[in-house]
């Protein structure tokens, strides 16, 4: 009787891949390609009239305009060096063109450093409330502790309430020491964060900072001052500074990432919410005007709903 159910037992439900969760994920935003798409690409010919309608449905998957019109131009080139005349070629041409976009922004997060004695790594966190920053620090803590990392996280955000709470409910979740204020100056709870780490021999520093709009410059400066003070406590850190974008703010996104990097030189990005937008194409529109490494993409709230971005993955979620 090996093999069998009890009774009333229930049976494992294997759970979907990263994969197929990415594709399912990115459903609003293939949706908006692929509708319009398909009734383009099984035309008769191609003409001004279909692509000109190509462009109009690539910038309402939030493409950008710099990004569309690259791809316009590019897939132009191609249907004429290649003498492409069937719509329905169109569709592997773009997918080929889309991917050679994004591929440059495919550099997953590197943890090794030259001198392993300069312990810990320190990854420097921001981005406006409400992009899922304080979650995505949660999520990111497992993995590195998954990995064998040593993980400490520092509660930064002593802006937003319950921000500190929120954070040390994920230190609880995965047994990470949480180092924090009862309010105080967050560049203060980052200086103490670091000195902890170094005596508790961690790999892995996190540091939250409060969500900030670009338009509130005297809060940007706090962040800024927080930057420095990770350099006066280890002058090789912050070893990484990642700020959390919204896939649902379309191409505000471009104007974050701008006025963060100005502030305080952001080396990479985490994308998140990409199963709650159509506005997927805001990486096409990063990969133009504004492109940083995109370490990790976010298409859900499970704890391994956060991966390192893969450009041709992606993309083939999207036309899938």
């Amino acid at each position: 009787m090996f093999g069998f159910l009890k009774k009333n037992e229930p049976a494992e439900v294997a759970k979907p891949s990263w994969t197929e969760r990415l594709k399912a994920g990115l459903a609003r935003t293939r949706a908006t390609l692929n509708t319009p798409l398909g009734e383009l690409f099984s035309r008769a010919k191609i003409d001004d009239e279909l692509l000109e309608e190509l462009e109009s449905t690539l910038l309402m998957a939030d493409c950008g305009i710099e990004a569309t019109h690259w791809l316009l131009a590019e897939l132009r080139a191609k249907v004429k060096k290649e003498r492409i005349e069937a719509p329905a070629d169109l569709r592997a041409a773009l997918i080929e063109l889309l991917t050679q976009l994004l591929t440059p922004l495919e550099a997953p997060l590197d943890l090794s450093h030259p001198d392993q004695s300069q312990r810990p790594f320190i990854i420097m966190i921001a981005g406006v409330n409400g992009a899922g920053k304080t979650t995505s620090i949660g999520k990111l803590a497992k993995q590195f502790q998954n990995e064998g990392h040593g993980v400490l996280l520092a509660a930064g955000d002593t802006f937003r309430a319950a921000a500190r709470e929120q954070l040390a409910e994920w230190g609880r979740r995965n047994d990470v020491t949480v180092i924090a204020q009862d309010g105080g100056d967050p560049a203060a709870v980052v200086f103490d964060a670091i000195a902890a780490a170094r005596a508790r021999g961690i790999d892995v520093m996190l540091a939250d900072t409060a969500g900030r709009l670009p338009t509130q410059l005297n809060l940007m400066e706090e962040i800024a001052k927080v930057r420095r003070v990770i350099q006066k406590a280890e002058p090789t850190g912050p070893h990484e500074v990642l700020l959390v974008l919204d896939a649902n703010i379309g191409q505000n996104a471009i104007q974050q990432v701008k006025a963060f990097d100005k502030a305080i030189g952001v080396t990479g990005l985490i994308v998140t919410k990409l199963d709650g937008t159509a506005k997927g194409g805001v990486l096409a529109a990063i990969a133009r005007q504004c492109p940083k490494p995109v370490r990790f993409i976010g298409i859900g709230e499970g704890i391994d709903d956060l991966q390192p971005f893969k450009a041709k993955e992606f993309v083939e979620a999207l036309f899938g």
